[in-house]
């Protein structure tokens, strides 16, 4: 299972990953945060990005997706972070540390991290 941050999922489901990316997403079932659907929602009605999460094809895709609940733990284990970031960013990044599962990111100060456990190329 990988846990993907939402810029990984917006580029995926737009087939605008990297050649390692695509590796790394081929290998395994994706999970992601209950906050990334929050950020695609607000991105399109901000008109930054175009992706509906009501479009047909898009919820056909999501309900493949494990979905992985804002638990306690979840927002306990954003005390053990070692960087500060967006509270959505560090609830991607606990979600990958309390379910011991990899995060696909691109985002340098989790990237950057010594602790969340990382899917790299």
């Amino acid at each position: 299972m990988l846990n993907l941050d939402t810029h990984i999922l917006i580029h995926a489901l737009a087939d605008k990953i990297t050649p390692s990316e695509r590796r790394i997403l081929s290998k395994s079932p994706w999970g992601i945060s209950a906050i990334v659907l929050w950020e695609i929602e607000k991105l399109n009605s901000l008109k930054r990005i175009e992706l509906d999460l009501s479009d047909f094809d898009v919820k056909q895709v999501l309900q493949k997706i494990t979905i992985f609940p804002i638990t306690l733990d979840v927002c306990i284990n954003t005390r053990k972070l070692d960087f500060k970031s967006d509270p959505a960013d560090e609830i991607i990044a606990a979600t990958s540390l309390t379910h011991n599962i990899k995060l696909l990111t691109r985002d340098k100060k989790i990237l950057g991290s010594k602790i969340v456990p990382l899917a790299r190329g």
